[in-house]
């Protein structure tokens, strides 16, 4: 079996010649926006969601073809919302995997009209025959996508985000606020190889929970590294959640008592693997990965 490292590059490489094959050319009129499109998604990433949905998909035996463009979808939506969260109405950030964030290598509303066209071209790619010959399964990637992409996903959580600034949260209401933006995205990625493979119902359930488990640990990372991270490594600006008074579980529970919260999420998302034997080897030291990377 592969290392994890090298499968995670070898995830990130099939997912970005899928992406450069799907994303618009520079051409005429658009030129413009289909270059902010570009520059948002092919800046590079760890690519964790895009392996989540090619390693999921293993498990039940879909083509690379198909996974890879689900993988390509996933990478749009979550690129989309990076170049939003950017923005000086949202997170304000002008920097973004160590380069100059979308809207200030371009401008506000282009950065704008990227996010959207990424978000479209989402959907576009998963309801295209090449995604899946059945179209129940296209039309149930496209429904679950949809509700972890909107009001009950990362565009709810996001406003939830807004809202805790300069807040007091419980544990309850910051964990609900993480999983719709940022665990959302990361359970349909998990999900949309079951869904390809039209897995059974338990299949389903247990990378769901895996993905819920998972989507936490690797939240809980994210704030710590917020606070604790080089800057340089992470390829964005530190301590933004800090200065915004934003609730987080680091900032409740404090240092030590988040990093054994992230510890117990991630082996219990392992836990949920089991029915998999080792052909999910790969999606457990993910959930190791969540909790030691360093950006």
């Amino acid at each position: 079996m592969m290392q994890f490292t090298p499968a995670l590059a070898d995830a990130a490489g099939i997912t970005e010649r899928a992406l450069d094959v799907l994303l618009p050319k520079p051409r005429n009129g658009e030129t413009r926006l289909f270059e902010a499109m570009r520059y948002a998604v092919m800046g590079g990433g760890k690519r964790l969601r895009p392996f989540l949905v090619l390693n999921s998909a293993r498990l039940f035996g879909v083509s690379e073809n198909c996974a890879a463009r689900v993988a390509a979808a996933v990478e749009c939506v979550h690129c989309y919302s990076l170049a939003h969260d950017d923005l000086p109405c949202m997170d304000d950030d002008d920097l973004r995997r160590g380069k100059p964030s979308t809207h200030r290598q371009f401008d506000e509303a282009t950065a704008v009209l990227a996010g959207d066209a990424l978000l479209s071209l989402a959907f576009e790619i998963l309801s295209n025959h090449g995604t899946h010959e059945d179209p129940n399964i296209r039309c149930e990637l496209v429904r679950c996508l949809a509700v972890a992409s909107g009001p009950l996903g990362m565009a709810g959580g996001q406003m939830l985000d807004l809202e805790s600034e300069n807040q007091t949260l419980t544990v309850g209401a910051i964990t609900r606020l993480q999983q719709l933006k940022t665990g959302a995205l990361i359970a349909f990625s998990c999900e949309a190889g079951a869904i390809l493979g039209k897995a059974s119902p338990q299949q389903r359930q247990a990378l769901h929970g895996y993905a819920h488990d998972l989507g936490l640990a690797f939240q809980i990372t994210d704030d710590l590294l917020d606070i604790e991270g080089n800057p340089e490594i992470l390829g964005k600006s530190a301590g933004k959640d800090l200065t915004a008074g934003k609730s987080t579980l680091v900032a409740l529970l404090g240092l030590d008592r988040a990093r054994v919260q992230a510890k117990f999420l991630s082996d219990q998302a392992v836990k949920h693997l089991d029915l998999f034997d080792e052909k999910a080897d790969l999606l457990r030291a993910a959930a190791r990965f969540a909790i030691d990377r360093r950006a």
